[in-house]
This record gives structure tokens, sequence and C-alpha cells, in this order.
């Protein structure tokens, strides 16, 4: 991937297809700024897909490592999720 292209919202509005031209063809985003604030970057769909996935996985290994920490600690003082709705219960009544 290329270095980023930083355009303002005034100046993509008058080539937007060469916008999205360029993050596919030449693989450049472009940064669109609003009121000199950058905003959103133009990518490829084939960038976007393969950092979704990067980041699905990287949830999803977080995820993992949470509960393998909370396994390896053992149940001792914690409650089912049954349990815990009953003790909201008990407590609202």
């Amino acid at each position: 991937m290329s270095e980023p292209v930083i355009e303002s919202m005034a100046e993509v509005r008058r080539h937007l297809a060469d916008v999205i031209d360029r993050a596919h063809r030449d693989e450049t985003p472009t940064i669109i700024t609003r009121r000199g604030k950058q905003e959103v970057a133009v990518i490829d769909i084939r960038e976007y897909r393969h950092l979704r996935r990067i980041a699905e996985q990287a949830e999803e290994s977080w995820l993992n490592r949470l509960a393998d920490e909370a396994e390896s600690e053992g149940t001792e003082g914690s409650v089912s999720l049954e349990e815990m709705a009953a003790m909201l219960r008990d407590r609202n009544a």
C-alpha cells in the first residue's frame, strides 16, 4: 500500500472516480478531510476485507486469551448466568 493522498471533501467531490481508481488500481488510499480534520479514508475493497479479517482474528485471539485466563483462575467464587439473573431479580423485588 502506498502513502495516502490527503484531500479535502471539496477536492474529492470534483474527481471521486479518480480517487476510487487510485485506491483500486494503484493501491493508494485517500484520506478525506472536512474543515481541515481527517474524517475518512478511501481504500480498495480487497484491502478493506484484508484489514477486517486481521481485526476479526485479533479479536478472536484476544477473547480466547481471556477465556483461557478465566479458566485457569478456576470457578471458585464465580456464579453462573442463571444465578446472577436470580440474584438481580431478588434484589429488584
